[in-house]
């Protein structure tokens, strides 16, 4: 009896070590909740309270937004952090209408990071579209994005929504070896400037199993980037996957190393596209990018490159783009264009393009424009497989429109 009698008395204590070694095992898990935070009203001191609590952590730990919908002001959440970290969001998070600021939530030198949920940034959006003035000038008004990853590292971003943001959903700078997977994006088509994914100086980036709905690029790979590969992306309504545009600002640098595959594109102004600013900024390659088992349905430029991007005449069109593309790919591409001009390869006059290769092209229009057909300009492509249309039938027209 007294060794039952001792068991007993021991049993919490043996409960509480058996605990400890769970949380321990599992990570330290902070629920903003405990620093005041509740639904429909600002969490931002909440959130920032839990984030410096979790950075603080040595072991691995985890701030939790749980479901429900609450206001947030810009946060900016630093590391480094001690360990590996986790944010798990589970609710909405709503930005302020008034569009200030850089954006809703900054993450910035962070390494092991993971953002997770089945939450949604919600960037209320309307707000800022209507001031949106880049149409209007080359400079134009910065207005603030939902999620900015600035020097994040060995990282990934899984099961998020970003809805209805003012600028570009998502803006990756200087950050390596991180991945988004099954990321939804959503916003109207004539919402401006809202790139779905912006990626900036970064390199070893993945963006994997992703569903993209907006008012510009669903993905657009900008400059100084390195191996970035972009797989099972659906994008419509948008603008479509692009690289660049490049050559607008002096301090950009090359691009080596796009892929982009098995992705299906539907109902947007370009499918999947190069494009650089004649009378570029400054002079650098842009090599090793591929595009492959590509499907397009009802897409107005399907395959382009664009060495003439110049929106709404904020450039000189004279003066070629010295931005210097070579060892590019398109191959496997299949659907419907949504004009003649399924596939349009415009090159710099003064740098064309190099090593381009142009394999099993079978595209289909059925408007009232006219045949099917492809246009080239400044490019020597090899060619194999299924030519549908006929790749470089005829020569671009000089001066042409930009695409979008």
């Amino acid at each position: 009896m007294g060794l039952i009698s001792n068991f007993v008395a021991l049993l919490p204590v043996l409960l509480l070590l058996v605990s400890n070694c769970k949380a321990q095992s599992s990570g330290v898990v902070i629920d903003i909740t405990k620093f005041g935070a509740k639904p429909n009203a600002d969490v931002t001191a909440a959130l920032a309270s839990a984030w410096k609590e979790a950075c603080a952590s040595t072991t691995p730990s985890k701030v939790l937004i749980p479901k429900g919908s609450y206001g947030l002001s810009q946060s900016n959440l630093k590391g480094p952090c001690k360990s590996a970290i986790e944010l798990q969001i589970e609710g909405t998070l709503q930005a302020p209408a008034d569009p200030k600021g850089d954006g809703l939530l900054l993450l910035e030198y962070v390494d092991q990071l993971t953002v997770s949920g089945t939450g949604v940034l919600d960037g209320q959006g309307k707000a800022g579209w209507e001031k949106n003035d880049c149409h209007l000038k080359k400079e134009c008004t910065k207005l603030p994005m939902n999620l900015k990853l600035n020097f994040v590292t060995n990282s990934i971003v899984k099961d998020i929504t970003s809805l209805d943001s003012k600028n570009y959903h998502i803006n990756l700078l200087g950050c390596k070896n991180l991945t988004f997977d099954h990321v939804t994006i959503t916003a109207p088509g004539n919402s401006p400037n809202t790139d779905g994914i912006h990626v900036s100086s970064s390199e070893q980036i993945n963006i994997l199993n992703t569903n993209i709905a907006t008012g510009d690029d669903c993905i657009s790979v900008g400059d100084t980037n390195k191996q970035v590969v972009i797989s099972d992306v659906t994008c419509g309504p948008g603008h479509g996957i692009s690289i660049g545009s490049l050559g607008k600002y002096s301090k950009e640098k090359e691009v080596v190393g796009v892929t982009v595959k098995k992705c299906k594109l539907t109902d947007t102004t370009n499918g999947v596209r190069i494009k650089t600013w004649p009378d570029s900024a400054v002079a650098f390659p842009a090599s090793d990018m591929h595009f492959e088992d590509i499907e397009m349905v009802n897409v107005s430029n399907p395959v382009i490159i664009d060495q003439e991007y110049c929106p709404w005449n904020q450039c000189n069109r004279k003066v070629p783009s010295k931005i210097k593309i070579s060892n590019v790919s398109f191959k496997n591409i299949r659907g419907t264009s949504a004009t003649s001009v399924a596939v349009k390869i415009v090159c710099s006059q003064s740098n064309p393009c190099e090593g381009v290769e142009v394999a099993d092209i079978d595209l289909t229009y059925s408007g009232s424009e006219g045949p099917i057909k492809s246009q080239c300009a400044n490019v020597k492509p090899v060619i194999s497989g299924k030519q549908n249309p006929p790749i470089c039938g005829e020569p671009a027209p000089a001066g042409g429109p930009s695409s979008d």
